[in-house]
């Protein structure tokens, strides 16, 4: 269940306008270029400019976020984890540190570290909302795992396979929800700040709970569930936001054949089921809450040609007492003047 991607990348963080004054300017520029090289992929290069920094400012705690995400970057999560957690105990107040080292922690199946480090960065600074949402997903994980349990010791529990399912509806359409959390890289982002996980800034902050950008202003803004999607205009992406919402509509007002309708005749499903089981179960777990409201938010359409685009958002979903929120792909194409969905991905 990959739905960790609020990975904070802001090496600029609450303190860091102090600790920039106190340090000479050449420092400065040497943090600004190995931030650049980062942007651009380049991260020997970016790490070799921050550890030249190290060297001579040891503490310096832009360098040392920056290192974390480059080693991140890198695939070396042990070595971001203690960059990261040595950063926390040097300056226990800057939340983005205890964020993104959830998000390594929890890619790492490790859910009840992540959750504390998550609180801790939510103590330091109540507003993080990419903090929150991440704790969010650590919840949803933790109780997608006790659902299982609870499935092998009763496999008759109807309502516990209604609940698990809901969690795999939004976190893992393509894998179960038993499936661990998979380590994935800066460029699987998606979320705020545009971080591995966070939505203003193009990379994670911590593997968000799965990875990490970088930036130079504060904690990363996260989206807002519920949020109407914007449509775009000229190139067409308004057309497909337009069906998106209706989707969403149908499924929130439980409208299950108009809903299905959406659904492209090629659709791909998820574990290779029959298209008439797949409707089946579908149809059930909709008609099975007595409300339910899907909402979408930052929504982003790319085209690969006229006839087809892909659809990035967030999606937030709450019914009777579960309320679930996660990142989503739609792969929609074009056919007799309607955009379908081809293939859901959640991440």
């Amino acid at each position: 269940m990959n739905m960790f991607n609020r990975f904070d990348r802001h090496a600029a963080m609450f303190a860091a306008a102090l600790l920039l004054a106190a340090s000479h300017i050449v420092y400065a520029d040497d943090i600004q270029d190995a931030n650049k090289l980062f942007k651009q992929g380049q991260h020997s290069q970016a790490l070799d400019k921050v550890n030249g920094v190290l060297t001579s400012k040891p503490k310096d705690a832009q360098a040392r976020f920056l290192k974390g995400l480059i080693l991140t970057e890198q695939g070396k999560p042990a070595d971001a984890i203690k960059t990261f957690l040595s950063l926390t105990e040097d300056y226990p107040d800057l939340p983005e540190p205890y964020n993104n080292l959830a998000v390594l922690y929890a890619n790492q199946g490790q859910y009840d570290n992540a959750k504390l480090a998550l609180e801790k960065a939510i103590r330091t600074h109540p507003s993080y909302a990419t903090a929150h949402e991440n704790l969010g997903d650590i919840y949803a994980k933790m109780a997608s795992q006790a659902y299982d349990r609870a499935l092998k010791l009763d496999h008759s529990n109807t309502t516990t396979k209604t609940k698990l399912a809901m969690i795999q509806d939004l976190f893992s359409t393509s894998t179960r929800a038993k499936s661990p959390a998979s380590n994935k890289t800066a460029t699987d982002s998606t979320g705020a700040n545009k971080p591995q996980t966070v939505p203003t800034v193009p990379a994670p902050v911590v593997a968000s709970v799965v990875s990490a950008p970088v930036a130079t202003a504060p904690a990363a803004k996260a989206s807002v569930p519920g949020k109407p999607v914007v449509s775009a205009a000229a190139d067409g992406s308004g057309e497909v936001l337009k069906a998106v919402n209706a989707w969403a509509a149908a499924w929130s007002s439980r409208d299950v054949k108009k809903y299905l309708s959406f659904y492209a005749a090629d659709f791909k499903i998820p574990g290779g089921e029959k298209r008439a089981a797949w409707e089946a179960e579908r149809k059930e777990r909709i008609n099975k809450p007595k409300s339910i409201h899907v909402g979408v938010s930052n929504a982003s359409v790319s085209f690969s040609d006229g006839n087809h685009a892909t659809v990035k958002f967030h999606q937030s979903y709450q019914a009777n007492h579960l309320k679930i929120s996660g990142n989503k792909t739609l792969l929609m194409v074009k056919s007799g003047g309607n955009w379908l969905i081809r293939e859901e991905r959640a991440k």
